[in-house]
């Protein structure tokens, strides 16, 4: 099946359904706002180093995670209720997102978090698409994530830490956040066993994409949250 090109000058993408067997789907458009918010609509996400075009993937099975059926360990259970950090929501989105490109992963060598990833991620935060979480030892920050919020779903990009656990710290409590705000999934996007140990399962072709179907009837508006002391608005009875 062949790489599709996606145009410049129009706002299109081919069905995911018929992305390659390793899920890349196309090469070439941009990463404006309208681009990306159609692409994660539909499954489909930006992922390319600094020296390759833009390339466009989607990987099926999806692992996905819902909010309501996270597993949360019984030595995170103990941390959290030992409460030694705080959790913020869009505290300080570029120092997460640059903290998730200098992390240093295994098997990988440098980032997929090139210039043209950190500017339209930066651009959709100030739109109110792109979110982070934040864990913070006093005045430091120790670990958080980031993503989009796409309807009812949340698109999870990266995620790092400097201190043991301060990344896990700050998931469970976001994931409990999105489960207050009613949330349906989690789309982790790449098939880890470190977000399924956490409850992710996979989902087919055919659940995922019914699923985006029935997303694109909830509004998609930005949300501008703001919150500096997630840890006490969770709820882990």
């Amino acid at each position: 099946m062949p790489v599709f090109h996606i145009p410049d000058d129009e706002l299109v993408f081919p069905h995911p359904k018929f992305a390659e067997k390793d899920g890349l789907l196309g090469i070439g458009g941009d990463l404006s706002p309208n681009r990306l918010l159609l692409a994660y609509q539909n499954g489909i996400f930006p992922w390319f180093s600094e020296s390759e075009p833009i390339m466009w993937w989607s990987l099926i099975p999806r692992l996905i995670l819902l909010p309501e059926s996270i597993i949360i360990s019984h030595s995170m259970k103990t941390l959290i209720h030992a409460r030694p950090w705080r959790v913020s929501i869009n505290e300080d989105f570029n120092a997460v997102i640059q903290s998730c490109a200098r992390i240093k992963r295994k098997g990988q060598q440098g980032t997929w978090i090139n210039k043209l990833v950190y500017d339209a991620f930066m651009e959709m935060h100030q739109l109110g698409f792109a979110h982070s979480v934040e864990v913070w030892a006093e005045s430091e920050l120790i670990g958080g994530l980031y993503g989009l919020t796409i309807g009812k779903m949340f698109c999870g990009e990266s995620m790092f830490a400097s201190k043991s656990n301060a990344s896990k710290y700050a998931f469970i409590h976001f994931v409990k956040w999105l489960q207050r705000h009613q949330f349906d999934l989690i789309d982790c996007q790449q098939d880890t066993p470190h977000l399924k140990r956490f409850g992710a399962e996979l989902y087919s072709g055919t659940s995922f994409f019914d699923y985006l179907e029935k997303n694109k009837k909830h509004e998609l508006s930005p949300v501008f949250w703001n919150v500096s002391n997630l840890e006490n608005e969770s709820n882990f009875v």
